[in-house]
């Protein structure tokens, strides 16, 4: 279904003409209805120019309804959080309360170990860079549906709270899938381990550390950690899809605890837009920890990127580099970033998760944003 293309401007209290906003337009309008004739039931770019943001939606939030994304639309960033995890674990490095190159068996002791698996050579430099080798600890809930199960969720993960410490204990049962530094390999365990490293330290839930330490102080409203028994979004927000054997189901509500501090939190494009540029204008690490984040190595995936700490370099088509992150759950696929030469900072979401790895509608949409004159 293709919905009415919507063009929206907002900012603090200042009314913009379209004209302040034409350029670029019709690219980004472009590739979001490529999503949507592809099969996503709709799809948004929020972009930030210099103090002002507007919006693109195509296509519907809610395919029983047919009514389009919601101002302010929330939606679950799921690796998205990754850069809030990682922010506050580079913020404690600043507070001299970790080292970066220390190992995690100093805050974890007798956790990080396994087959081929040793917490005193993995470090928190390795966790937050994707290059510990531990294995991928999601991996045991995504078996394929079967009755009772859906979305390789079964019931119990679903709508149940997830012990993350168990799930991290019990994957390390199994093979490191390289020594640590050998090689780069997105894992959502280094996240987890992450984030109980962090509440290790502060003695504080992970949420509670990123609410104090960034939504707060950045004054982002509809962005939150949800609570472990929480399986609604709160706020406005479209409906997310999945695809089960040939069947779009509903997967809007789910419990995400399974995925912490690797992917739990919810957000707005418009409060992403707001932490990416203040993360990278400085206002939330010292030049040092900035630097350190920034510090990218190839991934061996993917040219056009390259991956720092918690922080993706992707080089656009066009030439432009852009600095963010992206994220994908069952219901929902965001994508996000600034580009430094231009100011502009984007985010693209999907209402389901990708249909299929060919079309990736959403990266386009973010490369035409990203190449797009502002």
């Amino acid at each position: 279904m293709l919905g009415m293309t919507v063009l929206v401007a907002t900012s603090c209290g200042v009314d913009y003409a379209p004209d302040a906003m034409e350029a670029g337009r019709a690219q980004i309008t472009d590739a979001l209805n490529s999503a949507v004739h592809q099969g996503y039931p709709g799809a948004q770019a929020v972009i930030t120019d210099h103090g002002h943001t507007w919006t693109v939606t195509t296509g519907v939030a809610d395919l029983n309804t047919g009514l389009p994304f919601p101002d302010h639309a929330r939606l679950r960033i799921a690796s998205n959080t990754k850069p809030f995890v990682a922010t506050v674990m580079l913020q404690l490095v600043a507070e001299g309360k970790v080292e970066l190159d220390a190992p995690v068996e100093r805050y974890l002791p007798g956790v990080v170990h396994g087959p081929g698996i040793d917490g005193n050579r993995i470090t928190i430099r390795n966790l937050l860079q994707h290059t510990s080798g531990l294995p991928e600890y999601a991996a045991e809930f995504g078996t394929p549906p079967e009755p009772g199960q859906i979305a390789g969720l079964t019931e119990e993960v679903r709508w149940g709270t997830t012990d993350i410490a168990a799930a991290v204990r019990n994957v390390l049962t199994t093979p490191a899938d390289f020594e640590p530094d050998a090689q780069w390999a997105y894992s959502n365990t280094n996240y987890a381990v992450a984030g109980m490293v962090i509440e290790e330290i502060t003695g504080n839930p992970i949420g509670t550390e990123i609410t104090h330490r960034i939504i707060e102080p950045l004054g982002l409203r509809d962005t939150y950690y949800p609570s472990p028994d929480e399986v609604d979004i709160r706020g406005p927000h479209p409906k997310g899809y999945t695809d089960i054997s040939g069947v779009r189901v509903d997967y809007t509500s789910q419990n995400v605890s399974w995925a912490g501090a690797a992917g739990a939190m919810v957000a707005s494009g418009a409060d992403l837009n707001h932490f990416f540029i203040a993360l990278l204008d400085g206002k939330l690490l010292p030049p040092e920890q900035l630097a350190e984040m920034k510090n990218v190595r190839p991934t061996g995936v993917d040219s056009t990127w390259a991956y720092g700490l918690g922080l993706a370099r992707i080089t656009m088509s066009c030439g432009n580099e852009l600095w963010g992150h992206t994220g994908g759950l069952s219901g929902t696929v965001t994508y996000d970033g600034v580009v430094p030469t231009t100011g502009r900072a984007i985010t693209i979401a999907l209402n389901q998760d990708l249909i299929d790895d060919r079309y990736d509608e959403g990266s386009r949409a973010l490369d035409a944003a990203a190449c797009a004159a502002p």
